[in-house]
């Protein structure tokens, strides 16, 4: 544990794109050990750069409600680990906030993943992370979740939470007539023994 604890010291501390980021950096991660669900996302946004919080925004609270957890259960990090694919804020581009600064992952990721030995389940949000946790493919994120059944039960891959989805929502209802309620179940089933 004294290994893991250096590390997140270590990974808060990060300095390494710091003058790529308009806004500084500010690593924000959750992990413990013990972590049996992983939640794989892109970057922390503005607004989590300014709390430090992890989806705490309306992101986040889509996402809860997806996973069917509480803000209780979501913020332990003995149950929920959440790991952008880039842990700082990369700033904001013409479209909306920018990609995830690409010297993130291959310093952190699988250093902070080797100590993550009880993950039952892998939460795959959005393009960055797919192309990272499921490699080899060059779906796009709607195919990947349409045919979520292929990586059931140990991932799932799942559209953005952003509230700027809402239309992808809307032209997909299968995914919260089909895909949410076996989702929820199977978060429950993960983390029922999780005795945090």
């Amino acid at each position: 544990m004294i290994e893991f604890s250096y590390l997140l010291k270590e990974i808060r501390h990060c300095t390494i794109c710091a003058s790529a980021l308009s806004d500084g950096p500010r690593p924000i991660v959750q992990a413990h050990p013990k972590a049996k669900l992983l939640i794989a996302g892109q970057a922390p946004g503005r607004k989590v750069h300014n709390s430090g919080v992890p989806f705490d925004d309306a992101s986040g609270k889509h996402l809860r409600e997806w996973l069917g957890l509480t803000r209780e259960e979501f913020y332990n990090p003995q149950k929920v680990a959440i790991l952008p694919m880039g842990f700082c804020f990369p700033g904001t581009g013409k479209t909306g906030d920018l990609a995830p600064r690409k010297e993130c992952a291959p310093a952190w990721r699988d250093k902070i993943l080797a100590h993550l030995k009880h993950i039952e389940l892998t939460i795959v949000l959005g393009s960055y992370a797919q192309k990272y946790h499921l490699a080899g493919t060059n779906s796009s994120v709607t195919e990947l979740v349409k045919s979520w059944k292929s990586y059931w039960p140990n991932i799932v891959p799942l559209p953005h939470p952003s509230p700027r989805n809402n239309i992808w929502l809307r032209k997909n209802p299968w995914f919260e007539i089909e895909l949410l309620p076996k989702l929820k179940l199977r978060v429950a089933e993960s983390l029922k023994d999780s005795n945090t």
